[in-house]
């Protein structure tokens, strides 16, 4: 009995002694990880915490997935979906969290902090998410106006922990749901974007190459002032296109879509953009070719576009001057580096680069088609042409529903008429219609100005042609002339013959 119970205390001991020295190393833990998120520079942190982990990986059965921001030069969709889906999540271990709103959204946006842990439950299965971030050498300032951060740049994973016996389930049903919820969250919660180049971060962090603000145009296709025809095309278009991504990929094309629009200053252009941005919930990415200055810069900005956007370049024909295909082969290998070439942008809108990212909207604009390149304009990569003309009566009734709220008026067919034979663009009549909240002052003063505008006009008109006839007349005097000095020579000639 006393050799039992000596046993028994000296387990008991042993028991203690661990239990002892498992809490002083848990203590100890806790007290290193408090001084390091409080003292060290975030950098070290994310090495440090990086280390430990991976000393006590050795010993465990738990496995561990890094899933980084970037794949390769894309975006990781995994990630992008665990950034969303781990934002509403807050466990014991959570201490500190990002917390942002802009004066467009209605709710605060929470995020993961830099090496920060989130513990996740699904089907009882205990999962353990961890935000690294780690810096690394950059070409560039990544923040000109922030002397310390010159020449770095971040790098961010998530590291996701669980028992390795998990880790099928984790596959195949753990990541697709998180991709699903994600997807449903970020629905119900976008704000459309728009993003224009951010110059100073083109060569850091690819998610810096672009910077955003929140888009809030009021456009819609009910308020554009279009034909009916013409609306109704386009939009069962884009429903047609956001459905066939499986035969997109059955007959081997990128899931894309191109559309020129093309007519005079102020017939609608940007306002049909902002209205296909609203119906299909894209952000729009506003690229400004003339602020890049090599095919490899073009390239790094549209991998980092996200999907479901909408890639917009305006004006087209005097944008940029593009170098001609025949003449970039001649030119020194130097010189065509430091351009953005017709070749350069027609290999990301239909070559190989074209299918590094899905659903997305290529929308050129431009006031002069017959300017462009015929490159541009085949089907693959314009898809879509569409006339953006002078204001039509069925665009008027849509402005005058817009401004005077009024679908009737007894002056309509008046100036639905004079509309019909006047080149007058939708953004004029609607400057016309802004004047007054008065229905009947303000349609009479339309009335008047489409008067004035079809003598102004006529009369350009008038001034054209009678330019053209003087060009017309001091050619064929100059013929005259030269067939005068031609006769004269020949007689000279003849003369001469005689003399000799």
């Amino acid at each position: 009995m006393e050799a039992s119970s000596s046993s028994v205390e000296t387990k008991l001991a042993t028991a203690k002694t661990v239990l002892s020295a498992a809490a002083s190393v848990a203590a100890t833990a806790m007290l290193v990880r408090s001084i390091a998120q409080d003292f060290l520079p975030h950098e070290f942190q994310g090495l440090l915490f990086s280390g430990i982990r991976s000393f006590f990986n050795r010993f465990s059965s738990q496995i561990t997935m890094v899933i980084d921001e970037f794949d390769g030069l894309i975006n990781n969709q995994i990630y992008e979906a665990a950034e969303i889906y781990l934002g509403g999540k807050i466990s014991p271990n959570t201490q500190r969290l990002k917390v942002s709103k802009s004066d467009k959204e209605k709710d605060f946006t929470i995020a993961m902090e830099r090496n920060e842990e989130v513990m996740d439950i699904f089907n009882g299965v205990e999962l353990n998410w961890v935000l690294v971030c780690r810096q690394v050498e950059s070409r560039s300032f990544h923040n000109p106006s922030d002397l310390n951060s010159a020449l770095r740049s971040e790098v961010r994973s998530f590291e996701l922990t669980f028992h390795k016996k998990h880790k099928d389930m984790v596959l195949t049903h753990y990541l697709p749901y998180i991709v699903q919820e994600a997807k449903s969250k970020k629905q119900e919660t976008k704000s459309l974007k728009i993003f224009t180049v951010s110059p100073d971060s083109m060569y850091g962090n690819l998610a810096d190459v672009w910077t955003s603000t929140n888009l809030d145009h009021p456009a819609t296709f009910d308020t554009v002032a279009m034909d009916l025809e013409i609306k109704n095309f386009i939009l069962e278009d884009l429903e047609r296109f956001v459905k066939r991504k499986e035969y997109y990929r059955k007959v081997g094309k990128a899931w894309k879509r191109g559309y020129l629009l093309y007519g005079p200053p102020g017939t609608g252009k940007s306002s049909l953009i902002a209205a296909m941005a609203n119906y299909l919930n894209f952000d729009i990415y506003d690229l400004e070719l003339t602020e890049i200055q090599f095919n490899s810069e073009l390239r790094r900005l549209l991998i980092a576009m996200a999907n479901r956007s909408i890639l917009v370049v305006e004006d087209i024909d005097c944008t940029i001057e593009f170098q001609d295909r025949s003449a970039e082969s001649d030119s020194s290998s130097h010189s065509q580096q430091r351009q953005v070439t017709l070749s350069g942008l027609l290999n990301f809108i239909d070559g190989l680069w074209s299918s590094c990212g899905d659903e997305r909207i290529i929308v050129f604009t431009t006031n002069h088609k017959d300017k462009l390149d015929s490159a541009l304009l085949r089907p693959g990569r314009m898809d879509v042409h569409i006339h953006m003309s002078y204001c039509t009566p069925c665009g008027f009734s849509v402005l005058a529903a817009n401004y005077l709220g009024i679908k009737e008026h007894a002056l309509f067919g008046e100036i639905e008429e004079a509309i019909g034979t006047t080149q007058v663009t939708p953004a004029e009549v609607a400057e016309q219609l802004i004047k007054h909240d008065e229905p009947d002052i303000v349609l009479k003063g339309l009335i008047e100005f489409l008067k004035v505008k079809r003598i102004e006009i006529e009369e350009a008109k008038a001034k054209k042609n009678e330019i053209a006839d003087q060009g017309g007349d001091e050619e064929k005097q100059s013929d005259q002339e030269h067939e005068c000095v031609t006769v004269k020579d020949k007689k000279l000639d003849t003369d001469e013959k005689v003399d000799n």
